[in-house]
């Protein structure tokens, strides 16, 4: 199988990445928020702390694959390219008939697809082609300096879907800013010879939003699910009757669907809670609970059965995965070192494998805390990648762990 995902922490082997691009150059200060972004990142310093985690990774006996490669292979039939072309037109919310031609042809125009990807990501300023104007509504000059926005959120591929065993999710994205971005997995799992066969357990044209870096897989048979800002108790109930009814590409028995606050700063599950090695995780320390969480179950005739509980985190997860796991807190618990280290992700790690993590140099606390607790640390440079709000787990999406 394509996809073979079934853990948090067995050895990587294979994981998608995307390289930040001129998508970033594209930020301007007075579109920030809208884009989800805080400042304003250094694109050359950002590439070069990006390719510096990829060698890491690829030193580590991890293959390196890339979103715009991929998605630059799925639309080699000059049929699906066309239509790729015409959905993301539509998908960029241009409306007028006439503007649709201009930038068709444009983009039609592209002979490397690889270069037409990147374009897409990287958005379109109305500098950049000779627009015919035909309406007096073309004349009056916008504020909006872009035809299509950029995708600067593009690099943290953890979002747009998500591996769950051997099956994906194609997930619908808490802002317009972002949904068009799932439209490269879209193609690549429509049409890419490699990954066109993996079942889908949710599709992007779902009515409640869902994003991958809520969702752990805790074990073959325990699935972990954020309900948060990004994430919808809606979306989780579709995702758990498509995994329990309607695929046999998993093994999952259980969901976990755990409640976190609704802010930027806990954004994901996985901003506040990260696997480390069969019996550790890094957390936040204000989740340690008791939380809300609720376990997910098959149910008869395609219903799910729920119960709610109010625990701690250790005790609910001694409960489902059966280990009396060890809580490592982010900033060694300290109030202020943990709020500064969790705005930059330092609850985030990646792990490569059983003890082994790739993390931020810039949470230097957090990370003296794994390493006291006999976790290897891969110390990567975050200056500049770390200005988006994600961590390493949130800029890759492992396509397959060892078994």
């Amino acid at each position: 199988m394509s996809i073979s995902v079934k853990s948090e922490i067995k050895p990587l082997r294979k994981v998608l990445l995307h390289r930040p691009g001129k998508e970033l150059e594209n930020l301007i200060p007075e579109h920030l928020e809208r884009l989800l972004f805080d400042d304003i990142p250094h694109l050359e310093v950002a590439q070069q702390e990006h390719d510096y985690f990829a060698k890491v990774l690829n030193d580590n006996g991890v293959e390196v694959l890339y979103l715009h490669e991929l998605a630059a292979q799925a639309i080699e039939d000059e049929a699906i390219k066309t239509r790729f072309i015409t959905q993301f037109i539509e998908e960029a919310g241009i409306k007028d008939p006439f503007l649709k031609e201009q930038l068709s042809e444009y983009f039609s125009s592209f002979t490397d697809n690889e270069v037409l990807v990147q374009q897409t990501m990287a958005g379109l300023n109305k500098n950049q082609i000779n627009l015919k104007k035909k309406n007096f509504s073309d004349y009056v000059e916008q504020s909006n300096p872009f035809l299509l926005d950029p995708m600067p959120n593009l690099y943290f591929t953890r979002d747009p879907f998500a591996s769950i065993g051997n099956s994906v999710s194609i997930n619908k994205m808490y802002s317009a800013t972002r949904n068009r971005e799932t439209i490269y997995a879209d193609y690549i799992f429509k049409y890419h010879p490699d990954f066109k066969t993996v079942p889908r357990v949710f599709d992007r044209n779902f009515n409640a939003h869902i994003e991958g870096g809520d969702i752990l897989n805790l074990n073959d048979e325990v699935l972990a699910v954020g309900i948060s800002q990004r994430t919808e108790p809606r979306a989780i109930e579709e995702l758990a009757k498509n995994i329990f009814f309607k695929t046999e590409a998993n093994s999952i028995r259980c969901i976990l669907a755990f409640k976190i606050p609704k802010s930027r700063a806990y954004m994901h599950l996985d901003t506040v809670f990260s696997q480390l090695d069969y019996h550790k995780f890094m957390i936040h320390p204000q989740i340690e609970g008791p939380l809300e969480v609720y376990e997910l179950t098959p149910g008869d005739n395609g219903t799910l059965n729920f119960i709610k509980e109010e625990m701690t985190l250790k005790d609910i997860l001694l409960k489902n995965i059966g280990i009396n796991v060890q809580l490592i807190p982010c900033g060694g618990g300290d109030y202020i070192t943990s709020q500064r280290e969790q705005w930059n992700d330092g609850s985030n790690t990646l792990c490569i494998k059983p003890g082994e993590v790739i993390v931020y140099s810039r949470n230097y606390v957090s990370n003296r805390v794994l390493e006291e607790h006999e976790i290897k640390t891969h110390v990567i440079p975050a200056s500049e990648i770390s200005r988006g709000r994600g961590g390493p787990r949130c800029m890759s999406m492992p396509l397959r762990r060892q078994e």
